[in-house]
């Protein structure tokens, strides 16, 4: 058993190292989407995260947790700054806004001589273990699942469905919105470190706009209403690749359009996302329907 186990790892140990980065990057979005603010910077703070973490280690000779907190600091001092002007806005401005903090960041990565510019920051020790990444997991989606029941949660649930009515409740906006955003860039920056230091590299490309949109994907996929509907739709859009080639399909270049139909398909008859079946949520129109 031992024996297939380890076997089944060194063929897939790559696959199930990536499914939980994406899952950690995936709920560090759910903290804003919670507060229903729609940004795509968290791609953006995993670089900053990354990039940090590397730094640290290669430039600064610091362990690997000391880089790992660095970076998840780093992104988050940098998220409190960005959100305080920029959480003013609601809707596709907010999304336009990060999603050009983002463009900005992958610009200076790839002009700073100390990020190694357009090739990357190299040979960063590869110390990151599949225990190290999963640990980290389960206390990201603990502290989700605590954050859905607490004060918090219920103020950024309230803004969510009406921000007005919840000012008017004397829950203090701009409060929630900048902390659900700073600890949503600290939960992506230290997914950010933990990729740098299993990569041996990190690049400007590795965390661009393609990679901000996956994020959104994993939690429409998955679910947004509950703390492991992220996680559900990152473990299945990462290992989707590896199940098409076990049943002789490559998807390659359309990568893309094997996520937007299963996104498709998802809106369409999993409103409420993979999560909705395990919960026992069912769309009103199917329960209509089935009266």
């Amino acid at each position: 058993m031992l024996e297939q186990l380890a076997q089944f790892y060194a063929v897939y140990g790559s696959v199930i190292n990536f499914i939980g980065i994406n899952a950690l990057m995936a709920l560090s979005l759910n903290v804003t989407l919670a507060a229903g603010m729609l940004s795509l910077s968290n791609a953006a703070f995993a670089g900053l995260g990354g990039y940090a973490a590397g730094i640290l280690t290669l430039h600064f000779k610091m362990p690997y947790v000391v880089s790992l907190c660095g970076g998840a600091l780093m992104a988050g001092i940098v998220g409190l700054l960005l959100g305080l002007p920029v959480l003013r806005l609601r809707g596709v401005f907010l999304a336009m806004a990060t999603l050009a903090f983002g463009e900005v960041v992958r610009i200076a990565a790839v002009n700073l001589d100390i990020t190694g510019g357009a090739e990357g920051l190299t040979g960063i020790p590869n110390v990151t273990k599949t225990w190290m990444i999963y640990l980290a997991l389960a206390g990201a989606a603990y502290f989700m699942a605590i954050l859905r029941r607490s004060r918090m949660g219920w103020a950024l649930v309230s803004m969510r469905e009406d921000e007005t009515a919840a000012a008017c409740l004397g829950i203090h906006i701009t409060y929630y919105k900048v902390a659900a955003f700073t600890v949503g860039a600290m939960m992506a920056g230290l997914a950010g470190g933990m990729y740098a230091h299993l990569n041996y590299l990190i690049t400007p490309r590795d965390f661009g706009f393609f990679v901000a949109v996956d994020l959104l994907i994993y939690n429409i996929v998955g679910g947004t209403r509950v703390w492991y509907g992220p996680i559900l739709g990152a473990a299945l859009i990462t290992a989707l690749p590896e199940i098409l080639r076990g049943v002789g399909v490559t998807a390659g270049p359309f990568r893309m359009g094997v996520n937007g139909l299963i996104l498709l398909m998802v809106i369409l008859f999993l409103p409420n996302g993979l999560a909705s079946i395990f919960a026992g949520v069912r769309p009103a129109a199917v329960k209509a329907k089935s009266t």
